[in-house]
């Protein structure tokens, strides 16, 4: 396709891995993804993902079985009232448990596609360490070991061939929420481009950042929080591509506008044409007509198109169906196409 599209990642799962018993899990884990590769293939998705089939959640996939936790973490509120709690690191060193690449390369026995593959940021990782500190591990030192992990994680991927590695950055935009000075946003970006500062300029073209204001069970927990606060530090970040979340936005052409003037001139951004909350389902004439908004304000060679947000990032969540998340990308890919004509791509 000459405009690219590209999906941010979770799908949610079919009836039959949500009720796996702990002996039938593995097998209706793969049965889910191949079945997930093969719809997406089928949608004529030009990149596909496995929709995280297999992660515990987005965020947590690399600690899943670490001892040294306890769980009474960070909360993440959203806005209906209900929250989502990370754990607590208790003891150093922090190792991750699970990696990305594991999930890549069980993609990878049954794609055709190129297949992408998210991991997690460690700005978010780092919500783990507790504010009052670790005897004997200071925050220093698990700072250096998260950025050793997060960097092999992403690494890995990379190496073993896939066709792009996207950090999930959600909690950027709650950071201003949490912290309007920006703060710990900066801390955020400076602690990203300590592990993207280890990879080349060919590696990093590679490497993509997606930001949203969460999604979960229908709610979000930051759509509130301005993206004019957010955009400019977020494309300081050293990566060749970010995902935006645009089509639950207000005002779309006010934030377009923000991009033009920040986007680095390397980069391309994919700009969010699918709102996984929303029940109706996206025609591809709307979406069409998206893309064509968005390319009044950035030069095509540097757009594509994504969804807002993964339609399960925490897995369990079933607010959206499976059937519904597939027409919805379907919608992305013909809509895109339609766009593309149009532009005489």
């Amino acid at each position: 396709m000459s405009l690219p599209t590209e999906p941010i990642g979770s799908i949610p799962r079919p009836q039959e891995l949500l009720a796996a018993s702990p002996t039938e899990l593995s097998a209706a884990q793969e049965r889910a993804v191949r079945d997930t590769l093969r719809r997406l293939e089928e949608l004529g998705s030009p990149v596909v993902t496995d929709g995280e089939q297999s992660k515990p959640s987005f965020a947590t996939y690399p600690i899943a079985g670490l001892a040294d936790l306890a769980p009474d973490g960070a909360v993440i509120p959203f806005a209906d009232g209900h929250q989502r709690q990370l754990p607590r690191l208790t003891a150093g060193p922090f190792r991750y448990t699970g990696h990305a690449v594991d999930y890549l390369r069980a993609a990878q026995r049954h794609a055709t596609a190129p297949v992408k593959q998210a991991v997690i940021a460690p700005s978010a990782l780092s919500l783990l360490y507790p504010a009052d500190g670790i005897d004997g591990y200071p925050r220093e030192m698990f700072l250096d070991d998260l950025v050793n992990e997060a960097e092999a994680d992403i690494r890995s991927c990379l190496d073993a061939g896939a066709h792009v590695v996207q950090l999930d950055f959600t909690e950027g935009r709650l950071s201003l929420k949490l912290d309007p000075s920006g703060g710990v946003l900066d801390a955020f970006i400076a602690l990203n481009n300590r592990v993207l500062e280890r990879f080349s300029a060919d590696e990093r073209a590679r490497i993509g950042v997606h930001v949203c204001p969460g999604g979960d069970l229908d709610s979000t927990h930051s759509l509130d929080v301005d993206y004019a606060g957010l955009l400019p530090k977020l494309f300081q970040l050293k990566a060749g591509a970010f995902y935006l979340q645009l089509a639950s936005e207000p005002d779309p052409d006010r934030i377009l506008a923000i991009v033009a003037d920040h986007l680095p001139a390397d980069a391309r951004v994919f700009v969010g044409v699918v709102d996984p909350i929303d029940p109706r389902v996206e025609t591809p004439e709307q979406i069409r007509d998206r893309v064509l908004a968005a390319a009044r304000h950035l030069p095509v060679d540097r757009l594509g198109t994504c969804d807002d947000c993964g339609f399960s990032p925490f897995a369990d969540d079933t607010s959206t169906s499976r059937d519904t998340a597939f027409a919805k990308i379907a919608a992305r890919v013909e809509g895109t196409a339609l766009a593309a004509a149009q532009l005489g791509l």
